[in-house]
């Protein structure tokens, strides 16, 4: 039975796929959310923009998959719009998360669809949107579960949120995959990551996860929101360094205890140490000079 809908905290969803029977099963599993007040259906990226053109959506759950604009296309389209609906792929295949990941995705559901998955992408969609908004925006969606058993949770609040993320926070997530569910993560959430060949591991307040993109990769997208390179194995987020500490011949770093992430200490090459030194002392990020620090940091 469809839970009774709140006339005011609704959304207005766009859901595209070339699959008939996909895109009955996806407006029919949305119309039922009681925070989706309408499901608009288009069978290719083509109808899709035409009934964009006539009124705006509060998001686009988009196959990837499709003749003429793929799902991803058409995606990156939609997120140069001056007021851009949040974005959730819906699709067949794992591997394209990462490209998610850069258009900004809210979400990335599996097929074929759970109920409960994407209850879970709305909530999200909800969750994110601005309280002052005027109109449907004004109220979050009625009470749905968060997730079943063995599922992903969804996103919640990160516990550290600098200036820059607050900025960038709807491309500010990376896909993780953990039980065959692909999430994405805030960046928000990461305390430090470590090289794993051509992947990283994630360590956030949530635990970790292991993503296919390489340590490189992330320092160079996210070193103007906060995150150091201090050694060829790790990248660490400044608001989480609690100080710096001489240990034989080499330094090494300290971050505090963040979630399920215990106090750690990370090596410091050597030719890293001066650079990070200058950051925190510069970066206005630093755990310390936000307030979020514990006081402690910065040179030993």
């Amino acid at each position: 039975m469809t839970a009774p809908r709140d006339p005011v905290a609704v959304l207005r969803v766009l859901a595209v796929d070339d699959e008939a029977p996909a895109l009955d099963e996806l407006t029919y599993l949305l119309d039922r959310h009681p925070a989706v007040g309408e499901v608009i259906g288009a069978s290719d990226a083509t109808e899709a923009l035409r009934l964009l053109a006539e009124r705006p959506v509060d998001a686009a759950f988009l196959d990837i998959s499709m003749p003429g604009l793929t799902g991803m296309e058409l995606a990156t389209v939609l997120s140069r719009y001056a007021s851009p609906p949040a974005l959730v792929f819906v699709t067949a295949h794992d591997d394209r998360a990462v490209q998610a990941f850069e258009v900004g995705a809210v979400d990335y559901l599996l097929k074929p669809l759970r109920e409960q998955r994407l209850a879970q992408a709305v909530n999200r969609i909800v969750a994110r949107r601005p309280a002052a908004s005027s109109g449907s925006d004004a109220a979050p969606a009625a009470s749905v579960p968060d997730s079943a058993p063995g599922e992903t949770p969804p996103l919640h609040a990160p516990a550290h949120r600098t200036h820059d993320d607050t900025a960038d926070l709807e491309t500010s997530v990376i896909p993780v995959e953990r039980g065959g569910v692909t999430s994405l993560i805030q960046r928000s959430s990461v305390s430090w990551v470590e090289a794993v060949g051509d992947y990283a591991r994630l360590h956030t307040e949530s635990g970790e996860y292991l993503v296919r993109v390489t340590l490189s990769t992330l320092a160079e997208r996210w070193a103007e929101a906060g995150f150091a390179r201090i050694h060829r194995s790790y990248l660490v987020a400044l608001p989480m360094v609690t100080g710096l500490r001489s240990a034989g011949t080499g330094t090494r770093v300290l971050l505090r205890a963040h979630g399920r992430t215990p106090e750690v200490e990370l090596p410091v090459s050597r030719r890293q140490v001066r650079e990070l030194k200058d950051r925190l002392v510069r970066d206005p990020l630093r755990s310390f000079r936000s307030g979020r620090g514990d006081g402690r940091g910065g040179s030993p």
